[in-house]
């Protein structure tokens, strides 16, 4: 049962991500498209004509002038003495493609989201309040994670934090501290704002390069200590069904150790975060690692067609922009887990807290887990053994 359901999560991870690279290869190749129109590289302010050169009117070809210009601004590959003839193309016109999605739409969104989602978790919390535990504080404790389980699962967090706050203000700082209005735009406030923006984006970008290593350790601790424990069971469609009894009181659903929804975090995590690992050794290792002819063939087999003879600096912008995307992804969701283990549900942070929670909370949130460990701590008192912790 538990090789099936490896192999059932396996499929829905392999999924998810494929559809997720599909459709970002789907808006590549859309922005090749456009960039080859509306969006192509226009001759410089100081270009110099023909005419401007002294060349008689009649001795002057516009036509092949315009058309030369055309072919180079689209992209037209010319011809090179090095071993890589992808590099023979004099302007990489898809350049404009990449700067006006990082620019544009990913910041754009990228804001929307983290405003809507703190905007849902205040409506919900004026709504419903923090879920308290309906019996009371029972006094017994049990221990829910371990030593070893709260260090993976704070190395993991405290790393993410700062990749987040240092990769937000890649982002949005510019827009931040010398873009916004009034006293937004803190940087710009005051003398050397534009001094003061620099060095903070250098060495937030330095902090960003460590701490990613820290997160990366903790990422592969998670998967190894939690894998078993997160592997689907029927149970969790009746959890599912009801949306955990997030929207109804009173309600008690089947749940092991691992709900259904923390489930769905958990390869959440697992799989996103190690997408933005290997994505940020990517941008760590410049024109190193790249991945995207490889996978684009990969999908090219669903019939995609999706381009596979990228440059080195296409992959990097490739890269760039899913790394900023699914980075914004993971936040969001960091950021709605962050409320329900903290004021969202009351006990719910002891459990990486200490590492204990109250055994009326283990009834009411897992109650087929606290029936086993009860069990165990039965078969173990008429044994002989110690009691669990209280």
């Amino acid at each position: 049962m538990r090789a099936k359901a490896r192999q059932r999560s396996n499929g829905f991870g392999k999924a998810v991500a494929v559809i997720m690279l599909a459709a970002l290869g789907f808006a590549f190749a859309l922005g090749q498209t456009r960039s080859a129109s509306a969006q192509a590289v226009r001759p410089p302010a100081n270009a110099v004509t023909p005419a401007e050169m002294g060349e008689s009117p009649r001795d002057l070809d516009i036509g092949r002038y315009k058309a030369t210009w055309g072919q180079v601004r689209r992209g037209v590959v010319g011809d090179v003495g090095i071993p890589d003839k992808r590099e023979a193309v004099l302007v990489q016109a898809t350049g404009q493609v990449w700067r006006g999605l990082h620019t544009g739409p990913v910041v754009r969104w990228s804001g929307y989201g983290l405003v809507a989602v703190l905007v849902v978790l205040v409506v919900y919390y004026l709504w419903r309040g923090s879920i308290k535990i309906e019996h009371g504080r029972s006094g017994r404790l049990i221990e829910r994670f371990s030593a070893l389980d709260r260090f993976a699962h704070w190395l993991a967090a405290s790393t993410f934090i700062v990749l987040a706050i240092t990769g937000l203000n890649l982002l949005f700082g510019r827009h931040l501290f010398l873009k916004g209005p009034g006293v937004v735009s803190i940087g710009a406030n005051f003398s050397g704002g534009q001094d003061f923006y620099a060095a903070l984006t250098h060495w937030g970008k330095i902090v960003h390069d460590f701490a990613s290593w820290g997160f990366i350790v903790g990422l592969v601790l998670m998967f190894v200590l939690w894998v078993g424990e997160n592997l689907p069971t029927r149970d969790d469609l009746v959890w599912l069904a009801r949306a955990g009894g997030l929207f109804s009181r009173g309600l008690h659903l089947p749940a092991q150790k691992i709900n259904a929804g923390q489930k769905m975090l958990f390869w959440g995590v697992i799989i996103f975060g190690g997408s933005l690992a290997y994505s940020g050794l990517c941008l760590l290792f410049p024109f190193q690692i790249l991945p995207w002819n490889y996978a684009f063939k990969a999908l090219n087999l669903l019939g995609l067609g999706l381009p596979t003879d990228l440059l080195p600096v296409q992959e990097m912008q490739l890269t760039q922009l899913w790394h900023s995307i699914v980075a914004i992804c993971v936040i969001v969701a960091l950021i709605a887990h962050t409320y329900i283990g903290t004021i969202g549900m009351e006990g719910a942070f002891e459990a990486m807290g200490s590492g204990m929670v109250d055994e009326n909370w283990a009834r009411q949130h897992h109650p087929q887990w606290a029936e086993e460990v009860e069990r165990k701590a039965a078969e173990g008192a008429k044994g002989g053994h110690a009691q669990p912790a209280e």
